[in-house]
Order: structure tokens, then C-alpha cells, then sequence
């Protein structure tokens, strides 16, 4: 087994060692989300962690981690005595993004339930996580269907696996760790609130400071068994220090002060539910006993504020996390108590940790990868028009509920909730043999299977002689997600401020749609001579959403370049993922500007696409009384439809009368 890099040893990252310590002092806390740009020492943290968790008492044999005091009734290993047991150290078990339902849950053994009647359960990673850590990296890349089950073992402190009237329950308490890079999509909000506390990191800027993480990287790379033990007795500290907060917790107070602070803190941001207010009560609780105190001071109700509610207080997907520190003294200082003085420092800095060489690490806002030099990125890249100069960027307008967008046909895509799919999930369409591990049962079509052959197999009894040959795999219905690319006209006949605002509003609603469904994105834009990739296909729908803040409007209209940049991107796409559909939404007035007969060439590029079998969108932003018809002609040529702006409302008039005239006329 390779040694693990020391926690003591760790650089900087203040807030993130602090938030893993309370967890470990207090697991009731719910767990950390570890939010940050790439090589920030997410992962290396959260391994570093484990070594420093007391041992658990287990009963020996029990492959689901009983508790000798007080054994699970209803653990499939039992029934079990109380007492005895052994201890052993507290697992940290890693779930692989691409992990499937069975390795998660554990698998049930099919042919010997349906040939013998036995429930041959095998436990899954929940199993081995009970009453230890179990850590996603990449937690926001996770499958639909894996964050579901997490949902429900988190809520309920117990897995349950059904498999065709085969029940099996167990116990799966655990702390819950997560990483993510939010360049890469974030989470969605019903996980995200599961997370007891969350953390923003980011490389320091200190010079100094980055000389010792190279160094002290390079030192345990040459010999790692070395350099933990120059660390041995910084680590053994603060373990002694977490078995002294662990006895401490029960005794440690919350007054009526203190809790009149938090809930006067949650209700200032505004947070959804009262979770909030439980896990701000349980971290300032662990922070007073983390500190050596008995009593909760109004430092510890700041500091679990800061480290539970900016996950929580984001209204939509394109809100950046973070706290108002200026409102959140305002009110702890409005709704103060008459606690005693403070006295030396506990919970900052997160102490106990050993001395560090280099400054602190600064905790700017690290959840947004935006800096002020983007806009000149974005602008650089694109050419003046020499007919008209480029405008500043405008707002956008308030998005929409939009019309639901689909690919027609059924793929094979990722699990998301855009267009009809066979995927693991859904309403079961038929049966199949296996390819591979069986993993969803078709009973009935199993059965019809095997029943031919019985008497050839000497079947003399009631069951039914199963063979793996009978097997038969569900095939399931349901949605996937898309590539969803915008292309977006900039020039300058869409430059008009109200118009522009109109159109990000909609191109805004549309990013929050695919959030929602979630779709993998792009922004192409195109304006002056030429056409850019704003934002290359991604999951972070925050970064095109930024993207299309910063846009600027603006100088002839190339839109042949941009089918054709367009075209580009979808074909390189469809080489690294060949399984998930585009979907390409153009939102342009149809004009085409600039060279030797440009309509013509945005003709041709956009039969490109449709030659392609592309499914298409043109948004339409022409707008006054004198309309020409362009983005039809252009949604012809493509081979797909074309919306107004307002048909684009999920709610709209017009998009009414469309739906109900296209109802009468099927009937």
C-alpha cells in the first residue's frame, strides 16, 4: 500500500483542512464539497484525511461494518451479538465517476435467486463506506442514476437494493467528500444541498509559498515512507486532537444566543429549508469543542456560516457562491447575545496544523474562473469590421422558461433529460441477451427463455432450471443529454442595446434549459470577418453563460463562416464522443453580409449540416414592421425549424396556437 502524503504537510489551504477536520471531529456535520481549479490539492486533502480518523469497533466477519454496541438488526450478515468486535481503521472508499448502479449498491447473484431461491447478496462501495469516508472526485461529472442512489443513502442512512421481489437492506451511514473543477458543470441542487459544508480553493500567488509546495511535492515523490515520518509526530497531534474534540462535542453548549444568530444568519441569505440552520448549529458546535471550548461564541457562528451557507444561497445556476461577509457581521452584531469575551483564537486558521514557511493563502473568490482579463481575450481574438465600429457589451435580458428542444429519433447518449434514449433507466421497451454483466432482469422474457428446455434439462421439481444462456436484459427507455452548440450572430445589424439584451435573454434561458436537462454546451459567435469559439463543448454551463456576458456586438455579418466554424466543431465532437446527439440553435436575424455573394455561401454551408441529418433550431431575432424572411430560408436550408423570439416562451401566445392548431390537425 502506498503512504499517503501527510495532512500536516499540506500548504496553505486553510479553510479546506479546516472543513475536513470538523467532519472528522463531527460527521453529523454532512460532509465537504471541495470546489477549485485544477492542481490545488483537492484530492491529495481529502486521501490525507483518512489516516487521521480514529479507528472503528466492528464486528468481526461483518462484511457491512456493524457496530459491536449496538449491531444493525437488520444487516444481512446478522443477526449479531452485542459486545466484542474488533477495531479496525476507518475506510476511505473512492467512487469512480463512471461507476455502475451494481458496483455502487452491490449485486444480487440472478441466477442463483431465480435456479436455487437465495438471496446471494454482494455488497457494493456503500457497504464498505459505512461509518468511514466515501469520496467522489469529480463528483459533478456523476451519472444521474448514481446521484439518486446517493440521495436516498444519504436521507435515509441505509441502502436498499430490489431486484424482482428480492429485497436487501443495509445500513450506509458514511461522510460524504466531494472535488469538482466547476469549469467542467456543476452539481445539481439536490445534491449540492447534501453537502454539510463546502470550501472554494485555488493556487496561492505567493511565490514563496508555491517554492514549498514544490519542494515538500519533490521531497515525498523521492521517498514518501521519509517524508511521512519526518511529519509522524505533526500527525499524531492532531489525531490526539480529534479524539480530544470527539469527547469534548457532547458537553459542548449551544445557547439560545447562538442559535438565534444562526437562524437570524439563514434567513438573512435567504437560504431554501431549515438544513441550513442544522448544519451551521452542528459546525459551530464542532468548532467550539475543535477549539478546546464548552460554549458556542459568535466566531464560531461566523466561521460555520462561511463554510455552510454559500453553496446553499444561489438562486440559479449562473450565480457565483460566496457570502456577503459585510451583511453577515451586520447581522451577527444585530442579533448578538450576551455570550463572554471571546478569548485566544480556536477554530482559525485551522489550527493544530504545523507551522508553514510561506504566507497564508489568500481566500479571494476561487468559484469564478472569469478574470478582468477576459473581456480583451474575448475581444482580442475578433477582427474590427470596417463597417461599423464594435460596440460595448450590453446585459442581458431576464430569462425564460423556454420551449423544450429535442433531437428527434432514440440514441444512445449520456443519461440526461433532453431527447428519448435506451438507457440504463426508464420504462422497459423489451429484452435482449446481455452483452457483458447482466444488470437489469427481464423476468418474464428470462422465463419464456428458458422454459422450452426444461424437460431436456431433467427438471423433476417446482423451480425452474435456469441456465446463463436464458438470461434476458431489460431494454429501457429514457432521456439523454445533448450537445447543445449555439451560434450566435454579433454584428452589426443585431447591435441595437434592446435588441442585443432580447437576444442574450433568450440565448441565457435556453443555457439555463440545458443546465437543467443536462446537456453539454458551446458558443460559437460571429461577427466582422470571421467566427469564434467563445467556449469549446463543456458541461459548464456557468462559463458560457460569462461568455455571453462579455459579448461584444458589432461590424459585418459573416454567417458562413459560422455554420462553417460550427460545422468544424460538430465534427470533432462526434470523433471524442460518438454516442451523444448535437443539437445546434442559431440565433441570428438570417442576414449575411461581407465578400462575393455571402447568401449564397451561408446557403451552401448550411446544407452542409443538413446533408449531415443535423437537427437544427433558427432563432429568429428579426424584428420591425418590414420583416424579409431570412432565418426561415436559412432554417430550410439547414433542414430545421425556425422560432420567433416569442415562440420561444414555453409560455408564449403564439407558441399556444401553434401547439393547439397541430393538436386539431392530428386529430
Amino acid at each position: 500500500m502506498s503512504t499517503p502524503y501527510p495532512f500536516t504537510a499540506i500548504v496553505g489551504q486553510e479553510d479546506l483542512r479546516l472543513a475536513l477536520l470538523l467532519n472528522a471531529v463531527s460527521p453529523a456535520v454532512g460532509g465537504v464539497l471541495v470546489r477549485g481549479e485544477k492542481g490545488t490539492a483537492k484530492s491529495t486533502a481529502v486521501r490525507a484525511l483518512s489516516a487521521l480518523i480514529p479507528q472503528v469497533p466492528v464486528v468481526s466477519g461483518c462484511r457491512f461494518s456493524c457496530d459491536p454496541a449496538s449491531p444493525d438488526p437488520a444487516c444481512p450478515d446478522g443477526p449479531h451479538e452485542t459486545g466484542g468486535g474488533i477495531a479496525r481503521p476507518a475506510r476511505m472508499v473512492e467512487l469512480p465517476v463512471g461507476a455502475s448502479e451494481d458496483r455502487l449498491v452491490g449485486a444480487l447473484d440472478i441466477e442463483r435467486a431465480l435456479a436455487e431461491g437465495v438471496k446471494a447478496f454482494e455488497p457494493g462501495l456503500l457497504a464498505d463506506a459505512h461509518r468511514g469516508i466515501l469520496y467522489v472526485d469529480e463528483v459533478n461529472l456523476l451519472h444521474d442514476h448514481l446521484v439518486d442512489l446517493l440521495l436516498d443513502a444519504a436521507a435515509m442512512g441505509a441502502s436498499y437494493v430490489e431486484r424482482e421481489g428480492v429485497s436487501v437492506r443495509h445500513a450506509a451511514r458514511f461522510l460524504l467528500v466531494g472535488t469538482m473543477n466547476p469549469e467542467e458543470g456543476e452539481l445539481r441542487p439536490q445534491l449540492l444541498d447534501r453537502f454539510g459544508l463546502t470550501v472554494e480553493v485555488a493556487a496561492s500567488r505567493e511565490p514563496d509559498q508555491r517554492v514549498e509546495v514544490v519542494r515538500r511535492r519533490l521531497a515525498y515523490d523521492d521517498d514518501p515512507g521519509g517524508f511521512a515520518g519526518r511529519w509522524a509526530d505533526d500527525e499524531a497531534a492532531v489525531r490526539a486532537r480529534i479524539v480530544a474534540a470527539r469527547a469534548l462535542l457532547p458537553e459542548v453548549r449551544l445557547g439560545d444566543g447562538a442559535l438565534r444568530q444562526i437562524a437570524a444568519t439563514c434567513a438573512a441569505f435567504e437560504v431554501d429549508g431549515m438544513r441550513a440552520d442544522i448544519v451551521m448549529a452542528r459546525t459551530a458546535t464542532a468548532l467550539a469543542a475543535w477549539a478546546g471550548r464548552s460554549d458556542v461564541l459568535a466566531e464560531d457562528v461566523r466561521q460555520a456560516a462561511l463554510l455552510a451557507l454559500p453553496h446553499r444561497r444561489r438562486r440559479n445556476p449562473f450565480d457565483a457562491p460566496g457570502l456577503d461577509e459585510d451583511k453577515l457581521d451586520e447581522t451577527l452584531e444585530e442579533f448578538g447575545d450576551d455570550d463572554p469575551d471571546p478569548g485566544p483564537d480556536g477554530p482559525g486558521g485551522g489550527g493544530g496544523q504545523p507551522p508553514q514557511d510561506g504566507p497564508g493563502t489568500p481566500q479571494g473568490d476561487a468559484g469564478t474562473d472569469d478574470t478582468p482579463a477576459e473581456p480583451q481575450e474575448a475581444q482580442g481574438g475578433q477582427p474590427q469590421a470596417s463597417g461599423g465600429g464594435e460596440q460595448q457589451p450590453v446585459r442581458a435580458a431576464e430569462p425564460f422558461r423556454t420551449k423544450v428542444l429535442s433531437v428527434p429519433g432514440l440514441g444512445e447518449g449520456a443519461t440526461g433529460r433532453r431527447s428519448r434514449a435506451r438507457t440504463e433507466h426508464g420504462r422497459t421497451t423489451g429484452a435482449r441477451r446481455p452483452r457483458g454483466a447482466l444488470t437489469k432482469l427481464h423476468l418474464a422474457a428470462t422465463v419464456q427463455a428458458a422454459a422450452p428446455h426444461q424437460r431436456a434439462r431433467g427438471r423433476s421439481g417446482r423451480g425452474l432450471v435456469v441456465r446463463r444462456d436464458d438470461l434476458r436484459q431489460a431494454t429501457r427507455e429514457g432521456r439523454e443529454g445533448n450537445l447543445v452548440l449555439f451560434l450566435v450572430d454579433a454584428s452589426g445589424s443585431m447591435a441595437a442595446r434592446q435588441r442585443m439584451s432580447a437576444v442574450k435573454g433568450a440565448v441565457l434561458s435556453l443555457l439555463l434549459d440545458a443546465y437543467q436537462r443536462r446537456d453539454k454546451v458551446g458558443l460559437i459567435t460571429f461577427r466582422g470577418k470571421d467566427a469564434d469559439v467563445a467556449l469549446p463543448p463543456t458541461s459548464s454551463v456557468d462559463a458560457a453563460a460569462a461568455r455571453l456576458e462579455l459579448l461584444p456586438t458589432g461590424g459585418r455579418t459573416p454567417l458562413a463562416a459560422g455554420l462553417l466554424r460550427a460545422h468544424d466543431v460538430l465534427r470533432v465532437e462526434r470523433m471524442r464522443d460518438p454516442a451523444r446527439r448535437p443539437l445546434l440553435v442559431v440565433v441570428t436575424d438570417g442576414r449575411a453580409t461581407g465578400g462575393a455573394d455571402p447568401v449564397a455561401l451561408a446557403s451552401r454551408a448550411a446544407r452542409l449540416h443538413a446533408a449531415e441529418g443535423r437537427t437544427s433550431v433558427v432563432v429568429d431575432c428579426e424584428s420591425g414592421p418590414v420583416r424579409l424572411g431570412l432565418a426561415g430560408e436559412l432554417a430550410r436550408d439547414l433542414g430545421g425549424t425556425a422560432v420567433t423570439l416569442d415562440e420561444l416562451r414555453a409560455d408564449s401566445i403564439a407558441g399556444l396556437v401553434r401547439d393547439v392548431t397541430a393538436t386539431r390537425r392530428a386529430a
